[in-house]
C-alpha cells in the first residue's frame, strides 16, 4: 500500500467565542457552525449565556458543534464573574466541562496581588486535577509593560513552564507580547502540552492576538510540529475581530485562520519529528 501523502493529527481546531467579541456566545457558535469549526472553546465572561451551563448546551446542541473546551473567567473585567473566590471560579468551570462533555479547562497564573491564591496555586491545580478526568491547562502569559517599564504582574511566574503543572496552554500571541521564543516554550511543555491557543502577534507591548500568519510568531512552525508528533489536544484559534468593519470581514478573518491552521496541521510523514 502506498504511504500517505499528508499525515493529519487527531487535534480538533474549534473557535473561541472570545474570537466574535463584541459579538455574543451565540454568534460564536452560528460561524463556527457555518465555517466548519470542529468545536467551540467557551469562553466564560460577562456575557451571561457564558456562564449558564443550560444555555450553552442548548447552543450546541441547536449547531451541532461540540463544546471542547471552557476558559475559566480569570481576566480583570471577570474577577465578579461566578465568584470573587478564584478558587470557586475554578470549581465552576470543571463542573462546567464535566456536564457540557469538555475535555479542557483553561486558566491562568493568578494576579500577583491575588497573594493568597498565587502561593497555594501550583499544589491546588495538582489537587483540582487529581479529582477529575478534565486537564486544568495552564496557560502562559506575558510582563506588563507601560513606555520603558515592565511590571511582573503574574505569579508565581507568567512563564508557567517554570512551575511544575500537569499540563499546559500555549498562546503564541503571549508569547509575542513577552518577547520570547514560542518554539523554546513549547519544547519546555514537551508532552505536557495539552492546548494551544493559536494567534499571531509582533511584540507589541498589547496582547494583538492576530490572525495567524500576520505576525512573526511560528504559528506554522508549531502547527507542523504537531502533525509530526501526533499532537491529540485541541487548537483553538483565538483571535481578535474588533476592527472587523462587518460581519462579513469578520467571518472572513476566522475562515482565514482555520485554512491556514488546517493547512499546517497537514503533514508530510517523510519528515523527522524535531529531536
Amino acid at each position: 500500500m502506498a504511504e500517505p501523502v499528508v499525515r493529519i493529527p487527531d487535534a480538533k481546531v474549534a473557535l473561541s467565542t472570545a474570537s466574535v467579541y463584541p459579538e455574543s456566545t451565540a454568534t460564536a457558535f452560528e460561524i463556527a457552525a457555518r465555517l466548519g469549526y470542529d468545536g467551540v472553546e467557551v469562553m466564560v465572561w460577562t456575557d451571561p449565556v457564558s456562564q449558564d451551563i443550560e444555555a450553552l448546551r442548548r447552543l450546541s446542541d441547536y449547531h451541532q458543534v461540540p463544546i471542547l473546551a471552557v476558559h475559566a473567567p480569570c481576566l480583570l473585567i471577570t474577577q465578579r464573574v461566578w465568584s470573587t473566590d478564584p478558587w470557586v471560579k475554578l470549581q465552576r468551570a470543571r463542573a462546567a466541562a464535566e456536564k457540557l462533555g469538555a475535555t479542557t479547562v483553561v486558566v491562568h497564573p493568578p494576579f500577583r496581588w491575588q497573594r493568597n491564591y498565587a502561593r497555594d496555586f501550583v499544589t491546588g491545580i495538582w489537587r483540582m486535577a487529581d479529582e477529575t478526568d478534565v486537564r486544568f491547562a495552564v496557560e502562559n502569559m506575558y510582563p506588563w509593560r507601560y513606555r520603558d517599564r515592565e511590571m511582573l504582574a503574574y505569579a508565581p511566574d507568567w512563564d508557567v513552564t517554570h512551575d511544575d503543572y500537569r499540563h499546559f496552554t500555549v498562546d503564541l500571541s503571549h508569547t509575542a507580547t513577552a518577547r520570547t521564543d514560542g518554539m523554546a516554550m513549547v519544547e519546555r511543555m514537551g508532552d505536557r502540552l495539552a492546548h494551544v491557543h493559536l494567534a499571531d502577534g509582533k511584540g507589541s507591548n498589547k496582547d494583538e492576538h492576530l490572525v495567524p500568519g500576520r505576525g512573526d510568531q511560528p504559528c506554522a512552525e508549531l502547527l507542523e510540529q504537531l502533525a509530526r508528533t501526533g499532537f491529540d489536544g485541541h487548537v483553538v484559534i483565538e483571535v481578535n475581530t474588533r476592527r472587523a468593519m462587518s460581519t462579513a470581514e469578520r467571518e472572513a478573518d476566522l475562515a482565514e485562520a482555520l485554512a491556514f491552521t488546517r493547512l499546517h496541521l497537514a503533514s508530510s510523514p517523510s519528515r523527522a519529528p524535531r529531536p
